[in-house]
């Protein structure tokens, strides 16, 4: 009898493969990527949206820190909370009721006058307004010596010549000033355009601390690395399949071995 010749053919694995690609440490690694990053993502915006509260200022009376149309970021905070050299949102019945911005010159048991050699004095200290137009004076016009009663607030445009401020209520009953508990917000920022945090005014230091920043820098931080976490979480599987490939191709064009 003739011997049976035999064929022996090893399996073909060139179908497309459906399982996951790239090495299993990989994969986890980029899901814990993926994960991380869609909580830092999303807690600091949720953080943000705690913390700040976005405004539209509609007037150049606090130019040119803050000009008409540009958007801010305000943090809450408790009147109390609110220094010297702080620009603030707050609403007083007595100045239309309505959301305003201005900056507070002098708290509480100061006295606030203008103007000595063109510069606004806070007990009897003239204050270096660094944040005013250049070669504006603190004021178009003097105004008397004002004591501020406890608890409240003496407020000034930075566009000291259009800004309706505490000057334009000196007859009132409290000499132009704000309750502190008429304060909403202290601006952190101006967001849009994008020129950033506003500058400490160095000009109060020597009255007393000025506020610390909020924590829009953080919050920005975080929301930035959550968002390349994400990206490089999720681009690891498109890597690691063109990695793949790119082997496959190499293997199927070496000469096979002679045996």
């Amino acid at each position: 009898m003739g011997g049976e010749s035999r064929t022996h053919t090893a399996p073909h694995s060139g179908g497309p493969s459906t399982g996951p690609v790239g090495s299993r440490t990989g994969q986890r690694l980029s899901g814990l990527a993926v994960a991380l990053g869609l909580v830092l993502f999303l807690g600091g915006f949720a953080w943000g949206a705690v913390v700040y509260r976005p405004y539209t200022v509609p007037t150049s009376s606090m130019a040119p820190t803050i000009d008409a149309g540009d958007r801010i970021l305000a943090q809450r905070v408790d009147g109390a909370e609110v220094h010297r050299g702080d620009v603030v949102v707050f609403k007083d019945a007595t100045w239309a009721n309505a959301p305003m911005v201005k900056r507070v010159v002098a708290v509480g048991g100061d006295t606030v006058s203008c103007c000595q050699d063109g510069k606004l004095k806070v007990n009897g200290k003239e204050i270096d307004e660094t944040y005013l137009p250049d070669g504006t004076p603190a004021e178009m016009s003097n105004f008397p010596t004002v004591t501020v009663p406890k608890g409240r607030l003496f407020l000034l445009g930075d566009e000291r010549g259009s800004s309706v401020d505490s000057t334009a209520h000196l007859t009132d009953a409290a000499s132009g000033t704000v309750a502190r508990s008429a304060v909403d917000a202290r601006v952190d920022a101006v967001v849009w355009p994008m020129e950033g945090v506003l500058e400490r005014p160095t000009g109060f230091e020597p009255l007393g601390a000025l506020s610390s920043p909020g924590p829009l820098r953080t919050i920005t931080l975080l929301v930035i690395a959550g968002a390349v976490l994400v990206l490089g979480g999720g681009a690891y599987g498109p890597i690691a399949k063109r990695s793949a490939a790119a082997r496959a191709r190499r293997a199927s064009s070496d000469p096979a071995g002679v045996r």
